[in-house]
């Protein structure tokens, strides 16, 4: 039977393996857009990921700071995480390169993540950090 996650399920949920996460953002002409993304976790559980200034996304989140970001696991018994809340957008690269080799060490591996990291803090980048006001979190919705 489904169940709702405690903040730390949540948290972990999110934060296991290469689960990207689903951005839903509000295009110019009102409809919606999805899109994938590498992402981390802050310790605050500010959901924190990097995107091109100039990107349909990146637009979008400049035009309005409303999203919501989806985790799902998609193999029985299904799980998923729902947050929804403001963006704030940095263009300031010294603040921009920990957290994308962060992104890239989650994604590519310690082997890889500040090769990535450093690819992708460069100037047209922007950090986006979401902080939830609203976290729907619902585990093993098919037991």
């Amino acid at each position: 039977m489904a169940r709702s996650m405690t903040q730390d399920e949540w948290r972990a949920f999110v934060s296991e393996g290469t689960r990207t996460g689903k951005v839903a953002t509000i295009r110019e002409d009102g409809s919606p857009a999805v899109v994938p993304v590498w992402f981390v976790l802050d310790t605050d559980g500010t959901f924190v990921f990097m995107t091109g200034s100039g990107s349909a996304k990146g637009k979008a989140m400049r035009r309005d700071p409303r999203v919501a970001l989806l985790v799902d696991d998609e193999r029985p018994p299904f799980s998923f995480v729902l947050a929804r809340g403001e963006v704030t957008i940095s263009e300031d690269l010294d603040e921009m390169l920990p957290w994308s080799i962060r992104i890239g060490t989650r994604y590519m591996g310690s082997d890889r993540g500040d090769e990535f990291g450093r690819r992708n803090a460069v100037a047209g980048e922007v950090l986006v950090r979401l902080s939830p006001h609203t976290v729907v979190a619902e585990a093993a919705i098919a037991d």
